[in-house]
């Protein structure tokens, strides 16, 4: 009813108003009362579903939570705080029920004697003071005012929530009410003051069903803002993914252009292969292999739905030699020598050696990958051929010409110097010998023979490196000043298809 001062009139017709809802409830028909109570049964029966299906959901978002933490941690937060706040309320509208049913006896089916409940006089005795409010009523309306409150303080502004809001506004505001004369009543006193016991327990029934369902909103909309933000199209970028990931001028490239998502919500359980999980993706570390096209793979593993979800991936590269040396050759020098086994080295860039192959005449394999040995034959000039193979299989190839030339001739000489001098002592025990200088192929030259010229005396023909006899007496009547000529030198060779070569003359003046 209205507070405040009424006038004599007034409170009349309110005391005829009480009079009129007491008499509708002494005459209100069984038919009637059982309706209530079966709508009570039903309401209880979808509240009990609702508890279980939200204790579901709930249990749901913990485990997404537990599987995904970075993704559905604050879903979870907001869900455990909805959870506290719903079941403190529910409950306290189950005390409200017992408030109803206090002292009412059920039947032997263990139903509520739903025609025996017509009066409502236990509620307005506990519920209503005067025109106001009583301990108990005061409670009542302040733990309604609390639930919505600590719920809309959840959702706050975001428009996401904009239905949840508009429920609880709705459906338990403790407003003021005018009825259908205008009159203004309090919450309690329109909605359950002199009502029938078995109306006011379905209703508090149905403001339970409100709850749970808007606690299953809520759940539902924190999930479903969890999954937007992860498929929100701000985490994904476009990649290019090529088949491989070095070409050749010329060669067609071929790949796709996939949608990719960065999320550092979305972390794998486990990673395996060349690097690490950083910021949702896998930041690869690790060494090239060798020249030549190489793979790469690994493999992710989520859970999901308490099951684990293996993710693998499959990649190739291209690694090309790495440019170390300049290629320096000078024009003039690409020479073989006749007569010695050349080492040639052949390698094609991009390509690894073991898919390289060389050939020329006279050219045959070291043993090893991009090795070859070039034994020159007759004429000026040999072309070496090159054949390289492709990771598609394509065949590429060159090639260059070497000018072919022979053994530089071997010098004499004597105490290891083309012209030497010194006592005469001193070239009676020296060595002759002989060297192919600047030829840097693994040479040796043992001398055989050499002739001896003293000034004013016969040539003598010794054999051998070193003096002899007769070599050494004519040594002995030299004069200071007399060169001594060393020639016609002799030789065989180690390390070259050489059977003899001439060798230059050495000398030694005495002194």
């Amino acid at each position: 009813m209205a507070g405040g001062k009424q006038t004599p009139r007034q409170k009349m017709v309110n005391l005829m108003y009480l009079v009129f809802i007491a008499m509708m409830a002494l005459n209100m028909s069984k038919e009637v009362l059982t309706a209530f109570g079966l709508m009570n049964e039903k309401f209880e029966s979808s509240n009990n579903d609702a508890v279980a299906n939200n204790e579901s959901t709930y249990s749901a978002l913990v485990a997404k939570a537990a599987e995904s933490p970075k993704q559905y941690g604050d879903a979870k937060k907001l869900g455990d705080q909805v959870k506290q706040v719903t079941a403190n309320f529910y409950n306290f509208l189950g005390t409200l029920k017992g408030d109803v049913t206090k002292e009412v006896e059920k039947t032997e089916g263990g139903k509520l004697p739903y025609e025996a409940m017509d009066k409502g006089d236990k509620i307005d005795e506990q519920w209503f003071s005067g025109d106001g409010y009583s301990k108990r009523g005061q409670e009542i309306v302040s733990t309604i005012d609390k639930y919505k409150a600590d719920m809309l303080a959840l959702v706050a502004n975001n428009p996401k929530y904009a239905a949840i809001v508009k429920d609880l506004n709705n459906k338990f505001s403790t407003a003021d009410v005018k009825d259908r004369e205008n009159v203004t009543k309090k919450y309690l006193d329109y909605n359950f003051k002199g009502f029938p016991a078995i109306a006011s327990l379905a209703k508090i029934s149905a403001m339970q069903n409100d709850v749970k369902t808007i606690e299953a909103s809520m759940y539902s909309a924190a999930l479903g803002k969890a999954l937007e933000s992860a498929v929100s199209m701000k985490n994904y970028t476009a990649i290019v993914v090529l088949d491989k990931n070095a070409y050749f001028q010329g060669e067609k490239v071929t790949g796709k252009v996939v949608l990719g998502r960065y999320d550092e919500t979305t972390v794998p359980t486990s990673f395996q292969g060349p690097g690490k999980i950083e910021n949702g993706q896998a930041v690869i570390n690790m060494v090239a292999g060798g020249v030549g096209e190489q793979g790469i793979k690994g493999q992710f593993t989520f859970v999901e739905d308490g099951k684990t979800i293996p993710l693998p991936f499959e990649g190739k590269y291209v690694v090309v030699p790495k440019p170390n040396s300049a290629t320096i050759s000078a024009d003039k020098m690409n020479v073989v020598y006749r007569g010695v086994p050349n080492p040639i080295s052949v390698s094609f860039a991009g390509i690894a050696d073991n898919k390289v192959s060389a050939s020329a005449p006279g050219m045959s394999s070291a043993g090893k990958p991009g090795k070859y040995v070039l034994n020159a034959g007759s004429g000026n000039t040999v072309m070496v051929s090159v054949t390289g193979t492709l990771p598609n299989g394509d065949k590429v190839s060159d090639k260059k010409e070497f000018r072919i030339k022979g053994l530089p001739a071997p010098t004499g000489k004597v105490r290891g110097e083309v012209a030497a001098k010194g006592p005469k002592s001193n070239l009676e025990v020296v060595t002759i010998s002989a060297v192919m200088e600047d030829f840097d192929f693994p040479v040796t030259v043992n001398v055989t023979q050499f002739n001896v010229k003293v000034p004013g005396q016969p040539t003598i023909v010794v054999s051998g490196n070193k003096m002899d006899g007769r070599a050494k007496s004519a040594i002995a009547r030299a004069q200071k000043g007399d060169v001594v000529v060393i020639s016609e030198i002799k030789a065989n060779f180690s390390g070259i298809d050489q059977k003899s070569k001439a060798v230059s003359a050495c000398t030694f003046e005495i002194q």
